[in-house]
């Protein structure tokens, strides 16, 4: 996405210096496809991770944009800011304590800035939510409930990649989470206090593939023969082919392995109760492997009522062949379930009244545009404080932390006691 903005709408205004990426392989797709959108590349310094601060030095470079998986934020974010530039990072900031703490006193240390990438504030119908909270139309928030449900196309795909191990990205609770968690931090305007957290690995992995006695499985979903709607078979995609399948000599990572197979630790089912600063209330949860995809919150105030129903895919169908068929006019238009986003307000002694939703061009209803125009401009004013700082980072995942410390103990989680080296209330 960022590379795509600096080669397209963004060109005037972000100058490409630098490409840090451990396998050559998929290095060279990125610098071939750049070129090929008419970037000039000959300038673009290139290297593997172990020479980020050389590149950044040579590059005079001013800003890192990490895109890395999780588990290596906190690090790569300490040794940009140390080597003095800028940070933007994708969600989430980091998946632990000693990250979040690392990633506190370097932003001290240096007095550089690190900036989140928080998506879902950019939405045209997570923005109208935001709209009708922050202007009392529901009075004081008091609590919220909010479901997220992923598909067996898009959950499945967490259990396919490095995501299915619990410690590459902290689990769905921080990986997937941090974006719901951040948005009611956001809706409410404030922080988490405790959290309590329950849920486990139910439906994946191969522990729960004998249980249901399904038969043997490929390891992988690139293979020859008949194919199960579970499996992803690199050869039809030419970007996942072109970035992963011919470029495994490097690594030996495969992005399509089987989702019952074993070295499953992400939890596929879960439901965290948070309590907030000024007394609201959180109840949410999270399936990764529903038949449909979208998402379901509601804000209670003592003056009303304000319900988001979004639909982002109705089904998920296979074709005669039994591949998957993830397009949602791929839905018959029989189907019970339709797709698509309702907004309703609804205050106390009144009938409840539809809200319109203000879409945009592009990814999230032209949330993305909006974001990236932030992040390469620089944010103006803005009265849905949608631009987050790497304090909002924080305050997003930890309620992931704090809920996986709960699922360790089963116990509720103080989120001050976990030292997170910075003060989430201010």
């Amino acid at each position: 996405m960022y590379l795509d903005a600096m080669a397209g709408a963004h060109r005037d205004e972000a100058e490409l210096v630098g490409l840090i990426e451990p396998n050559p392989g998929r290095l060279a797709v990125h610098v071939n496809r750049l070129a090929e959108a008419g970037l000039d590349m000959t300038g673009v310094l290139t290297g593997p991770p172990d020479e980020l601060e050389g590149v950044i030095a040579k590059a005079r470079a001013d800003r890192a944009i990490i895109t890395a998986p999780d588990f290596t934020h906190a690090g790569l974010i300490v040794r940009c800011l140390d080597a003095g530039v800028d940070v933007v990072v994708e969600k989430p900031l980091t998946i632990d304590p000693d990250g979040t703490r690392g990633i506190a006193e370097a932003v001290a240390r240096s007095g550089r800035q690190v900036v989140v990438t928080h998506n879902y504030r950019y939405s045209p119908r997570n923005s109208g939510l935001k709209e009708l909270v922050k202007s009392g139309a529901i009075g004081t928030p008091l609590s919220v409930t909010f479901e997220w449900v992923l598909d067996t196309a898009h959950g499945a795909d967490y259990f396919r990649r490095w995501h299915r191990d619990k410690a590459n990205s902290g689990g769905l609770l921080i990986h997937k989470a941090s974006h719901h968690f951040d948005l009611v931090n956001w809706l409410l305007a404030d922080f988490p206090v405790q959290v309590y957290a329950r849920g486990g690995v139910r439906f994946y992995g191969a522990e729960n593939a004998a249980a249901r006695g399904m038969t043997a499985r490929p390891d992988r979903g690139t293979h020859d023969g008949a194919h199960s709607p579970w499996e992803l078979d690199l050869r039809g995609d030419p970007l996942l082919k072109a970035l992963y399948l011919d470029n495994e000599s490097y690594d030996g990572y495969h992005r399509d392995q089987d989702v019952f197979g074993p070295g499953v630790t992400t939890e596929d089912n879960l439901a965290v109760i948070v309590d907030y600063g000024r007394g609201e209330t959180l109840s949410y949860s999270l399936n990764a492997h529903a038949p449909w995809e979208g998402y379901r919150i509601a804000i209670n105030g003592d003056e009303g009522r304000a319900e988001l129903d979004v639909v982002e895919r109705a089904a998920v169908l296979v074709d005669p062949e039994g591949r998957v068929m993830v397009d949602p006019s791929a839905v018959p238009e029989s189907a019970s379930r339709a797709g698509g986003q309702r907004l309703t307000l609804q205050r106390h002694w009144e009938a409840a009244q539809d809200i319109p939703i203000k879409e945009g061009e592009g990814g999230h209803g032209g949330g993305d545009a909006l974001l990236l125009a932030d992040v390469f401009r620089g944010p103006g004013e803005d009265w849905l404080e949608r631009p987050s700082s790497w304090v909002d980072g924080v305050r997003s995942i930890a309620v992931g932390m704090a809920g996986n410390e709960s699922l360790r103990t089963g116990l509720p989680v103080v989120v001050a006691d976990l030292d997170l080296g910075v003060d989430l209330s201010r």
